[in-house]
């Protein structure tokens, strides 16, 4: 590697010695996801490799998710951090994967740089490890590739996917949902990877201090605030497929309430939610200050403070809530099942 080196790629702004350096300093992080899986090869070659075991699975059936982290890059930027970005990617990805039943087994990540500092580079994929460390998930490779010109120096993008399995008989079935089922939430760490546009707008990000503590968020500042990584939600859920009837999960995204929930629905169903249950977190109340936005539109672009949504019969409410409490998961009761055509009914 040391004689690949090209002066006019360079002078072109692709310096191809930083990607080996880069790949030097990632490798640690990268090591603490082996665990999760056979992994027969090392970062660095032309293909991840995962050995597949299904011993304990009937039918085998290969779920994939992919995402990206969205604008909320731009906060990363602004407060020149960049460790917790990968948590995000990962997240988004194997967030999906669990609403159909699956438990995630690898990750491949891209990140695409204006420029390649090295350590920079090793931080974000330090994210990403820890992301595929929550996940039980292995993270057996990825590509960094430098565009100048096409990225601004100091911005990159990240993206992802993830694969995961699940027995076909354990596929999560929303045709069982029936009138009289509970719905019941898991909280969100913050605003997650959605929206962003929206809230850089909103609170003036550019302009504004984002590094100023504020008595509304807990003393946090909002850069720190909008900085949490997305919660990853699969150790508590993968307990609770193993535990209890499962009808169908959903991962509020984009879209919010609004747009999310009624996908884990089947047709001639909706959800009847009590407003006052939602535990909204403190930043999305001063998002609506702050943009003047109404309920309707904030519940149907943020999580408002739920991450997650679980749908169970009613008989199975109070386990579902014990193994997700069990879990970590401050999980409550959201509403239930109703035969409407509404999707979500807030009331």
């Amino acid at each position: 590697m040391e004689k690949s080196f090209s002066e006019s790629y360079k002078a072109a702004g692709v310096d191809i010695t930083a990607g080996y350096k880069a790949v030097e300093l990632m490798k640690e992080h990268v090591a603490k996801t082996m665990m999760f899986g056979n992994v027969p090869s090392d970062i660095g070659g032309f293909g991840g490799l995962f050995e597949l075991d299904i011993k304990n699975i009937k039918e085998p059936v290969l779920v994939s998710g992919t995402d990206g982290v969205g604008t909320k890059l731009k906060m990363a930027f602004l407060m020149d951090k960049h460790d917790t970005v990968g948590i995000d990617c990962v997240a988004m990805c194997v967030n999906d994967i669990i609403c159909v039943g699956a438990k995630p087994l690898f990750f491949l990540d891209y990140i695409a740089v204006g420029k390649n500092y090295p350590e920079k580079v090793a931080m974000i994929v330090k994210g990403v490890a820890e992301g595929c460390i929550q996940s039980e998930a292995a993270l057996i490779g990825g590509e960094t590739a430098e565009m100048p010109g096409f990225y601004p120096e100091d911005e990159y993008d990240l993206a992802g996917f993830a694969v995961g399995v699940v027995d076909k008989s354990k596929i999560l079935k929303k045709e069982t949902i029936c009138e009289g089922d509970v719905i019941i939430g898991l909280p969100s760490s913050g605003v997650h990877s959605n929206g962003f546009s929206l809230v850089r707008k909103v609170l003036d990000v550019e302009k504004e201090d984002i590094k100023k503590p504020l008595a509304a968020l807990g003393g946090k500042s909002i850069g720190e605030t909008l900085l949490t990584p997305t919660k990853i939600y699969v150790k508590p859920m993968v307990k609770l497929f193993e535990e209890v009837t499962v009808k169908s999960v959903a991962h509020i995204t984009g879209g919010g309430f609004y747009e999310n929930i009624p996908r884990s629905l089947p047709k001639g169903f909706g959800v009847k939610i009590e407003r006052e249950t939602v535990k909204v977190l403190p930043i999305f109340e001063l998002i609506a200050e702050r943009g003047n936005i109404p309920e309707r539109d904030m519940f149907n672009t943020f999580n408002m403070g739920v991450g997650m949504t679980v749908i169970v019969a009613k008989e199975d409410a109070d386990k579902t809530l014990e193994v997700l409490k069990a879990g970590g998961e401050d999980a409550y009761i959201l509403g239930s099942v109703v035969k409407s055509e509404e999707g979500v009914e807030l009331c």
